[in-house]
């Protein structure tokens, strides 16, 4: 065992500190293999196993409460963040809100072990204004059991993976740069996946410009407000006509979308990367008249235009 083994095995908590922070606070680099060869060395009595998983359980509760403290202070505007920089545009973004609003701060601990929903558990927890207390006992439990399962993994299986550690020991620097160029091949996918979706309904984008001269016209155009739970009780106002449907809805709903007229759909994240995918299942549904609005509803209120209240809340009861 030698190079890169080696330093882990001398700097195994800095670096694991260090590998788990930078996966946590959001960065494409996965901590989980750090953990397994952290593990192996601990079974093979070269790290203290008590030590690396409370040394790495602190790197991810500091990066989990930096994004908790940009929820509170910088509210549903840091789901649009981390919408530009995740490889699944905004996919994990609707499914991590979707858990926390049904299971809480337990969705936190889920979220640990689910590569994308990680990252994006602590802001909301910010948002939603969880105490601080609260959530630090909360993550700091998911934290210790995230990497203290993958630390057990590496020591209970540290037979296994020697052979494993051992190869890439004695292929050294090339090990690090095998693994670096997996990993690009990895980000590289995602990215050309991101930049496929994108592509196919560019040409097909309506301006905000373009739909409000289609309401000053009294055109018959159907709108669509893509924006998540979440969103849409932060600001609850919609585009004037809209109606609202969540992202998981518009496939079961779709029969309610009529198919002889103009429909719009629009989002608040990066891209329109919801409107263009929820456009795309409309298509293989047969509605072929549909058009994601550039720039959603942030471009919208930049030019002024008239905004309303979502027509379904105005129409629920009130309740006592």
């Amino acid at each position: 065992m030698n190079g890169a083994l080696d330093s882990l095995a001398r700097h195994g908590s800095l670096i694991l500190f260090f590998a788990v922070f930078v996966d946590q606070i959001g960065l494409p680099l996965p901590s989980v293999p750090f953990l397994l060869a952290a593990g192996a060395l601990a079974g093979a009595g070269r790290l203290n196993w008590a030590v690396i998983v409370a040394v790495a359980g602190v790197g991810s509760l500091i990066a989990d409460t930096i994004w908790f403290f940009m929820g509170r202070v910088q509210g549903i505007r840091v789901l649009k963040l981390l919408c530009r920089i995740s490889l699944e545009p905004d996919t994990c973004v609707r499914r991590t809100e979707d858990i926390f609003s049904r299971f809480g701060m337990k969705g936190v601990v889920v979220g640990k072990f689910i590569p994308g929903l990680s990252t994006v558990m602590p802001p909301l927890a910010g948002i939603f204004k969880v105490g601080l207390p609260r959530f630090l006992v909360y993550d700091g439990f998911a934290s210790l059991l995230y990497v203290g399962t993958y630390v057990l993994l590496g020591v209970l299986f540290s037979n296994q993976l020697q052979p494993l550690l051992d190869a890439l020991g004695q292929l050294g620097f090339r090990a690090v740069l095998l693994v670096l160029g997996v990993l690009a091949i990895y980000i590289g996918l995602k990215y050309l996946e991101r930049q496929r979706v994108i592509r196919e309904l560019r040409i097909a984008r309506i301006t905000v410009d373009e739909l409000r001269k289609m309401q000053e016209a009294n055109e018959d155009v159907f709108i669509v407000d893509l924006r998540s739970e979440l969103a849409v009780k932060e600001d609850p106002n919609l585009i004037l006509g809209a109606i609202h449907l969540s992202p998981k809805d518009v496939s079961a709903r779709h029969q309610e979308i009529p198919r002889d007229r103009d429909i719009v759909l629009y989002c608040s994240c990066p891209n329109e990367e919801t409107s263009a995918r929820a456009a795309l299942l409309l298509r293989k549904r047969g509605i072929r008249r549909v058009r994601p609005l550039l720039g959603g509803i942030d471009a919208w209120r930049e030019r002024n235009y008239p905004v309303g209240p979502n027509p379904a809340a105005v129409r629920k009861p009130a309740v006592a």
